[in-house]
């Protein structure tokens, strides 16, 4: 029996490894951009860094989820590591721009197989009475990899080199594998289906097309450029044909009468519109530390500590609050606490204090945390062991495309915001020329400690201002998915884990066992 422990402990231990390195790494390379620049150039493709990696990891995810179902978890974990390790050393070696972004590339390819097959593998391995507690550590994990992610770029980068945020990977993840390979069993009995190629193809080309139009648009190339249009153009046709083809296919990557279940589809919605609000306040409270007061980037990065600290405190707690209430209600409160710092975070401005800006951090990552531990357990709940790779990856895939619509439509506001105000001060003050100076319509020229002291203080305080002002406006309009994942909660069926289909299924199996 306690060699059996053992075996359970070891095989959560290789899932949280993989979990932390795959959703820590895009955000841990983010902090190493400016530096990976500097040293390969390219900073006209920079873009394709994150992005790559980005779509990749995306559109394997319902692909991978799908295979697991089908021949079996372990094998696409373990390739999915595999190629996570190869993807990092040759990241680490890259000498152009171009080939960095190649390699990650790859590395996302990886990253999709990991994530929702390690939460798959997690909730076959234990019983559903241990889920909450362990799905809380699960939720805990993701939670702190998007906070810690930054910090531990920025220290490696400063006191080590930059091709150390990739080959830290490297240690983790052999850990992983051998944990994995080692000590995971799974039954060998899998149900052979026929592949979806062509729900694969129009998939993974529909979100190619969406992930780079969203980048480039308003970027590189012009909204209406004929580029961005056609993107745009060959989303929405891939799209339509990805809906048909899953309609009409046997066994369909992404199962479109999964969405018939109210408990499944709201907790798709929560996590799409909760992600859009969380990576908001991710991104802009670090560029509001600097741009506005002036702080360091190392105290950009150390503000987000409480909101990481938060996010694990209600992660932990969403997943014992399992086993005692309904998901629903666990989710109304959490999210209700996240709308609550959303609107606190509107009320920046150049005046605030530290200590504002740090409760502000802490609601919010209070508010978030549950929802890393408590939307899997709640999607997976009517649906039995043979398709959890599926329902898993789509709600790792939703949670996913809500961050990135996120990033690049606040994004798209804050930027708009900013410019308009700059033209708006600097025309009153009889200096409408500076605005058009590209320089002081972008936020880092602020972010820069070497950049700021080439700066007069009167203009300095006049962008300073209005770099704050564009960012709670900013805040503003994160409070729309941020309210409508408050209607996602309270729309949410009023299921509770102790109910689920397993559980079910294994109360009965008890009971026919005693009757014998």
């Amino acid at each position: 029996m306690t060699s059996s422990k053992n075996k359970v402990g070891f095989v959560l231990a290789g899932l949280l490894l993989a979990m932390l390195m795959a959703s820590m790494d895009n955000t841990i390379v983010a902090t190493a951009m400016g530096t990976i620049v500097g040293d390969l150039g390219g900073l006209d493709k920079f873009v394709w860094v994150t992005s790559a990696y980005m779509v990749a990891e995306m559109a394997g995810m319902p692909i991978f989820g799908k295979l697991s179902d089908m021949f079996g978890r372990k094998r696409f974990f373990i390739f999915g590591l595999i190629v996570f390790l190869i993807a990092s050393i040759l990241c680490g070696t890259a000498e152009s721009i171009v080939q960095l972004s190649i390699y990650r590339a790859l590395q996302g390819i990886g990253g999709g197989a990991l994530i929702p097959i390690a939460f798959t593998i997690m909730f076959d391995t234990v019983p559903v009475e241990q889920r909450g507690k362990l799905g809380g550590l699960f939720g805990a994990v993701f939670g702190l990899s998007s906070i810690f992610g930054p910090l531990l770029g920025a220290y490696i980068t400063d006191y080590i080199n930059w091709h150390w945020v990739f080959y830290v990977n490297i240690p983790l993840g052999i850990l992983a594998l051998i944990f994995i390979a080692v000590y995971y069993k799974e039954s060998p009995i899998h149900t052979k289906q026929k592949i979806d190629w062509w729900g694969a193809v129009t998939l993974v080309g529909a979100v190619v097309s969406m992930m780079f139009a969203l980048e480039l648009g308003g970027n590189k190339y012009a909204w209406d450029s004929s580029l961005i249009i056609g993107l745009f153009a060959a989303f929405t046709v891939l799209t339509i044909c990805f809906i048909i083809i899953e309609r009409k296919v046997i066994e369909p990557i992404i199962s479109f009468p999964m969405f018939k279940i109210r408990l499944f589809t709201t907790s798709n919605a929560l996590g799409l519109l909760s992600g859009m609000g969380f990576i908001t306040a991710s991104v802009y409270i670090p560029i509001y530390i600097q741009g506005v007061l002036g702080g360091t980037a190392t105290n950009s990065g150390l503000v987000l500590l409480p909101m990481m600290v938060g996010s694990v405190f209600s992660a932990v707690g969403g997943g014992f609050l399992m086993n005692k209430m309904p998901y629903r209600n666990i989710m109304m409160i959490f999210v209700v606490i996240l709308a609550a710092g959303m609107f606190m975070l509107t009320q920046l401005d150049p005046d605030t204090s530290r200590l504002y800006v740090t409760m502000c951090m802490i609601v919010v990552g209070v508010g978030i945390g549950a929802s890393f531990s408590v939307l899997s357990n709640a999607a997976i709940h009517h649906f039995d062991p043979s398709q959890r790779g599926s329902v898993n990856a789509t709600v790792s895939f939703v949670r996913s495309l809500g961050m990135t619509l996120g990033i690049t439509l606040f994004g798209i506001i804050q930027r708009n915001d900013f410019t308009a105000k700059l033209k708006g001060i600097f025309a009153g003050s009889g200096q409408g020329n500076m605005a058009d100076n590209p320089a002081f319509s972008d936020p880092r020229v602020l972010l820069a400690p070497d950049m700021r002291a080439q700066i007069p203080t009167p203009v300095l305080d006049k962008i300073a201002a209005g770099l704050s002002s564009s960012i709670s406006y900013t805040f503003m309009w994160a409070l729309i998915p941020t309210a409508l994942a408050v209607v996602a909660a309270v729309l949410m069926s009023k299921e509770r884990l102790t109910e689920s289909l397993e559980h079910k299924q294994a109360e009965q199996a008890a009971a026919e066992l005693k009757g014998q």
